[in-house]
């Protein structure tokens, strides 16, 4: 795995409303592989931190803890393969 697929998953595991199961399918990591992941990249408070926030009410990280309205691992703004990166309007 490389630096930067690295970085993404980490990038990833902080956002709050994109499932485990879409890193997963980008980078074939499961959900213990990102804590895995993020224990030995993140500084302990950090990584701290992060676990306090998937296992509250705030983060959407399980999909069973989502809406069903949302069926999609991305925002409808985002580019399909350029980065992830919003486009310019």
């Amino acid at each position: 795995m490389t630096e930067q697929d690295i970085d993404r998953i980490i990038e990833m595991a902080w956002e709050d409303r994109t499932p485990f199961e879409a890193i997963e399918a980008q980078f074939s990591v499961s959900e213990s592989g990102v804590i895995k992941l993020m224990r030995s990249n993140l500084k302990r408070s950090s990584f701290n931190l992060w676990r306090k926030r998937v296992n509250s009410g705030v983060s959407q990280k399980h999909l069973h803890k989502r809406s069903a309205d949302i069926n999609r691992f991305k925002c409808n703004l985002q580019r399909q393969i350029s980065g992830n990166k919003i486009s310019k309007r």
